[in-house]
């Protein structure tokens, strides 16, 4: 008991046990208070992230709204312009028209007004397909005219001349009845009096192209043109191959294409291949190399003349 007593009274007056206790202690307390710190940290991460998260509900909520609006005002803007507008889904899932502008519509040559059909009315509805959808409207093939211009793009044949005589009110033109093969001849006018003698003009064989606007020259409706070597001085008519007929197509290697029903003047296609028909160093009449070719025939001439220009 005695023992006891003493050792109590030791340890209660010695400084360096009651530093380990008090440092003991310290530590517990240190340790206490990083976790409510990392818990502090913890709790402000989520309350920065539920913030975030709402003032971002908000923004999105403010953007939807001005799109709308602007939607709006494009709509009003496009009906005061005659816009046409067309169903189309929205974000929410709901309908709503959005302008579509009415595709121009294409212009018409007289040359093409004659021979397709009317243009149908655009202000017209257009017939819809099940489920409310519209019709695609099909894109327009490329009309002839406006298809690539080279010598395919004329209708030249084989002719004979039947007769021929002078133009009753002009000295320097022939009036001739040419065979083509079609039902009746056709009246041509020329100007080859100053270079082919009357009586070479009668029952000859010739090649004309057929697809020349029919003009009036001096009175006469001119219904084709004699193709011709042809150089300031000199003129010869070109001779189809032997055992040619009235009506066989003249065609060309290399241009596969289909002759215009007519050649419309303001497209000027007679003038942009008229520069590439020539008499070759063999006198065979060429386009671009190509010879005037009667198919199974044979290839169209001039008498002499060589490297001349064709018209």
């Amino acid at each position: 008991m005695f023992l006891a007593r003493s050792l109590f009274k030791m340890s209660s007056h010695n400084p360096l046990l009651r530093l380990e206790q008090r440092a003991s202690e310290a530590d517990q307390i240190i340790e206490y208070l990083k976790q409510q710190v990392q818990l502090l940290k913890e709790k402000a991460i989520v309350q920065a992230s539920v913030r975030e998260e709402k003032k971002l509900m908000v923004e999105n909520a403010k953007l939807k709204n001005d799109i709308e609006e602007l939607k709006k005002q494009l709509l009003e803007k496009e009906k005061k312009r005659g816009v046409r507008a067309v169903a189309m889904p929205s974000t929410d899932n709901s309908v709503e028209c959005i302008s579509k502008p009415t595709p121009p519509a294409p212009s018409a040559s007289p040359a093409a007004a004659v021979q397709s059909s009317p243009p149908k009315d655009e202000s017209k509805k257009k017939p819809e397909k099940k489920g409310g959808e519209k019709a695609e409207k099909k894109p327009a093939a490329p009309s002839q005219e406006d298809a690539k211009v080279d010598v395919s793009r004329l209708d030249l044949r084989v002719g004979r001349i039947i007769t021929a005589e002078k133009h009753p009110d002009a000295d320097s033109l022939y009036v001739e009845q040419v065979d083509v093969g079609e039902a009746s001849p056709r009246t041509v006018v020329s100007g080859l009096v100053k270079h082919i003698p009357l009586d070479q003009m009668q029952n000859r064989m010739a090649v004309l192209m057929c697809n020349l606007k029919p003009a009036k020259m001096r009175g006469v409706v001119s219904q084709a043109m004699v193709m011709c070597a042809s150089s300031p001085d000199e003129v010869e008519i070109l001779d189809p191959p032997s055992g040619a007929a009235p009506g066989d197509r003249v065609t060309f290697q290399g241009f596969p294409g289909e002759p215009d029903k007519e050649l419309n003047p303001k497209k000027k296609v007679w003038e942009q291949v008229q520069p590439d028909l020539r008499t070759d160093g063999q006198c065979v009449a060429t386009y671009k190399g190509a010879a005037f070719e009667v198919a199974g025939k044979g290839v169209c001439k001039a008498q002499t003349m060589s490297n001349s220009g064709i018209k």
